[in-house]
């Protein structure tokens, strides 16, 4: 798996492609278990600099221009956080990867888990009255 470097990263986050050589970390980044923050680290990026532009130009005190670009960028968040799920699949298949294949693989690698945590609970168990 080939990891972009801090430029491509930054094109990543703020076009939403890269390369097709990349693809499969494309596929891993919006399927890992931190798959949630990872996006929201791209979203953060995207709107600082416009946020920048709300502290440096609105004709106002510094608290109403903080306060402004803090409102605005939790609205933000917000908003991408809930459309998380159709945002990273749309940025898998621009890697080339059918719809549905990032949520597809985060589903299996959550009854992984869930497997596993449930076979060590069994054994703790077995270990006990054993």
């Amino acid at each position: 798996m080939t990891r972009p470097g801090p430029l491509l990263w930054l094109r990543y986050a703020l076009v939403g492609s890269l390369p097709a050589k990349y693809s499969e970390w494309v596929l891993h980044d919006v399927t890992v278990g931190t798959w949630l923050g990872r996006h929201l680290a791209r979203v953060l990026v995207m709107v600082a600099v416009p946020e920048l532009v709300v502290v440096l130009v609105i004709p106002a005190s510094t608290a109403v221009r903080a306060l402004t670009a803090f409102v605005t960028g939790a609205c933000v968040l917000l908003l991408m956080a809930i459309l998380a799920g159709d945002t990273v699949e749309r940025i898998a298949q621009r890697a080339g990867y059918p719809w549905g294949t990032a949520q597809r693989l985060r589903e299996e690698r959550g009854v992984q888990t869930q497997r596993r945590q449930a076979a060590a609970y069994r054994e703790r168990v077995a270990r006990r009255r054993g």
